[in-house]
C-alpha cells in the first residue's frame, strides 16, 4: 500500500490488528491500534511494549483493517491464541516473502 493511501486510512476511524517480528523472523508480536503508522513507528524506535523492545520486533509483516475497535480487539485475541505455524501461514498468504511492509513508509528516518 502506498504512503498516501495509508495517510488517508489513518484519518478515518479505523483500527488495525498487526503482526511485527524481529530481523530473523523468530518472534511474533500481535497488537491492535487506532493508528498503524504511529504504532509501527513506535516499534521501529524501540518504544513498543516491554516484550517488543526486548525482542526488537521492528518489522511489520501483516495487518488487517477494522471499522470498529471491538472487532479488532476480538481478532487480536484470536490471533494471540493461534499456534505459531498458523500465524506464519496467515502472514505468508498476504506477504509470501515476509518483508517489512512499512519499510517504505519511513525511508527518510534514521532509527539508530
Amino acid at each position: 500500500m502506498e504512503f498516501d493511501q495509508l495517510m488517508s486510512l489513518n484519518s478515518m476511524r479505523q483500527s488495525h490488528v498487526y503482526i511485527m517480528s524481529n530481523y530473523h523472523k523468530t518472534v511474533y508480536y500481535i497488537g491492535v491500534t487506532g493508528n498503524i503508522m504511529n504504532r509501527v513507528l513506535a516499534h521501529k524506535r524501540g518504544e513498543g511494549s516491554v516484550f517488543s523492545s526486548k525482542y526488537n520486533t521492528k518489522y511489520l509483516l501483516y495487518y488487517e483493517i477494522f471499522y470498529d475497535i471491538e472487532s479488532a480487539i476480538t481478532r487480536e485475541k484470536q490471533l494471540k491464541r493461534w499456534h505459531r505455524n498458523w500465524k506464519i501461514n496467515l502472514i505468508k498468504q498476504e506477504n509470501p516473502e515476509m518483508k517489512d511492509l512499512a519499510n517504505d513508509w519511513y525511508s527518510q528516518i534514521d532509527f539508530k
